[in-house]
């Protein structure tokens, strides 16, 4: 715990100060690092189960569908972020299914499969944090709306973490993941809400004016539970894989992956949440 917890302290003070010193460029950089390294990392677990991903170019796509849609916006006026994304992936799609081409015969499929998945799991929606940064109004607002799904999420995290430590009792799906309790699962719920509420209410002045305090609540509650299968499901992969952690590069965390798998189902789901209540068209 010790470890984890330093480490957590580490990466918001980090976070904290990349974005406050660089603003959302950085923002863009951090999710496009942090989805490619993920990516890398799931590659590198779809191996040990016997497919044969394409790592460079799922990883080189994946990057491109999260930094096109925010340079391009800033580039020219009338540029569509959202049609932007899509437009992206069906290329990327294209580009690896004809880079399958070049597997042996009997592997094709399985490199197209895999490595596509990659893509569509990770990045895709990944990206939906720069169609966040992207919503209508300065891009300030954008930043701390990013930021505020990353608390909403984030603290569902350790919310789980604590209480389950504390009083757990009832697992959540032991096969999958044994540490993970029902007890944790409220705690983390009780937390995000809390927190994202908080959130809203400190930067009040910034955020957009439908987004109140209550209002802010009650939204990180849908973000924080859909977190909860979204860490599962990179469980289901590293159960699969046979390993502990996606990787070694976090003290206490894992690797990229175990960092962003609870934000990977909530990015387009606070999205849509934003876009329906806070930016009605």
């Amino acid at each position: 715990m010790i470890r984890r917890t330093f480490s957590t302290v580490i990466l918001w003070t980090a976070l904290g100060g990349i974005l406050f010193l660089f603003g959302a460029h950085a923002g863009v950089w951090l999710i496009a690092l942090l989805a490619a390294a993920s990516q890398w990392e799931m590659y590198r677990m779809l191996e040990r189960t016997g497919s044969v991903p394409l790592p460079v170019p799922g990883v080189a796509a994946g990057a491109a569908l999260i930094l096109a849609p925010f340079y391009g916006s800033l580039a020219a006026d009338r540029f569509d972020p959202y049609l932007a994304g899509l437009s992206l992936l069906a290329l990327a799609t294209i580009l690896i299914a004809l880079g399958s081409l070049a597997r042996p015969h009997g592997r094709r499929i399985a490199a197209l499969g895999s490595t596509a998945l990659g893509l569509l799991f990770i990045a895709f929606p990944l990206h939906f944090f720069v169609q966040i940064l992207l919503l209508p109004g300065d891009p300030g607002t954008g930043l701390l709306l990013a930021l505020w799904v990353v608390v909403a999420v984030k603290f569902a995290d350790i919310g789980a973490y604590v209480f389950g430590s504390l009083t757990g009792r009832h697992k959540l799906a032991p096969e999958l993941s044994p540490g993970k309790t029902w007890e944790g699962v409220a705690g983390g719920l009780l937390s995000s809400v809390i927190l994202a509420g908080v959130f809203a209410a400190l930067f009040a002045d910034r955020l957009p004016p439908a987004l109140t305090p209550f209002v802010a609540a009650a939204l990180a509650l849908p973000i924080a539970a859909i977190s909860i299968p979204s860490d599962l499901l990179e469980s289901v992969f590293k159960r699969e894989a046979g390993v502990k952690d996606s990787g070694r590069t976090i003290p206490g965390i894992g690797g990229a992956y175990d960092l962003s798998d609870s934000l990977i189902l909530s990015a387009p789901v606070a999205f849509t949440l934003l876009y329906a209540f806070i930016y009605q068209p």
